[in-house]
């Protein structure tokens, strides 16, 4: 199976499937023709989407309320990747970011954090490799952040963790795509999701030209992911900033980092 072949029978696996661009993933996917499988932590929301998309598009939609950052949760959905109906393509989003500066954070509050955001990423993605490689078809995406291309947030471990997904991503893109398997790193600037808001991370200095919809993030991937590229940017304006981080000395991206949730002055402790 492609994900070009128009078949009845394609089923994706989104995590963090219920706001934001996982859920932008679900409603292209579902009007795209692809029966779901959807992972969240809140199984009432998990619910209403399922029925919302079921409703609106009559593809079959699976529920799995699953907290990734444990080691239960991972093993719940890496069954489902094992077992049952194939799937062709996975969606890793849920991810976490820390409204505190890594200064004044905590061990278990960062662990969290990488326990969501790389290791389920590292987890799901091998279930899935497997029986994809085996079938020789299939795709994984990993939603990343073009925060990974650098330390842009003073303070802040979320970028880090983002540079390990997309790294991670085109490394093992490489290995897979002799199989006919695409793994490919998304990684888009701000977008207008419920993310910030969750954290606890103010954003209302950010100016309006930067922030990008959720659906047009989502097209632009999808796009990608067929001409088989390893990393989507979305969006010329931060495919330029991507080209600036990568380039641009290292001082003078520290002169012009911010912190959005404020910079740790000297009463730490």
């Amino acid at each position: 199976m492609t994900l070009d072949e128009p078949t009845s029978e394609r089923r994706a696996l989104i995590t963090g499937a219920t706001a934001g661009i996982g859920a932008a993933f679900a409603r292209r996917l579902a009007a795209d023709g692809w029966h779901l499988v959807l992972v969240a932590r809140d199984a009432t929301r998990l619910t209403a989407t399922a029925d919302e998309l079921t409703g609106r598009h009559g593809r079959k939609v699976e529920t799995i309320p699953a907290d990734l950052s444990t080691d239960d949760g991972c093993a719940t959905v890496e069954r489902r990747l094992a077992e049952g109906t194939p799937i062709g393509l996975l969606v890793n989003n849920a991810g976490i970011s820390l409204n505190t500066p890594f200064l004044r954070s905590s061990a278990e509050d960062e662990a969290r954090l990488l326990r969501l955001n790389v290791h389920a990423v590292m987890r799901l993605t091998l279930a899935a490799l497997r029986p994809m490689t085996e079938r020789r078809s299939g795709a994984v995406i990993n939603v990343s952040s073009v925060a990974g291309f650098g330390a842009v947030m003073p303070g802040s471990t979320y970028s880090a963790s983002k540079a390990w997904v997309t790294n991670f991503s085109e490394s093992v893109g490489q290995s897979a795509r002799p199989y006919g398997v695409r793994v490919m790193a998304l990684c888009p600037g701000y977008t207008r999701t419920e993310f910030h808001e969750r954290a606890g991370i103010n954003m209302s200095k950010t100016p309006e030209w930067m922030w990008l919809r959720a659906d047009d993030v989502v097209d632009e991937a999808l796009r990608d992911l067929r001409k088989g590229k390893l990393v989507s940017v979305p969006a010329w304006k931060y495919k330029l900033a991507v080209a600036g981080l990568r380039h641009a000395p290292r001082r003078l991206l520290e002169a012009v980092s911010r912190d959005t949730r404020g910079r740790i002055g000297r009463d730490v402790g």
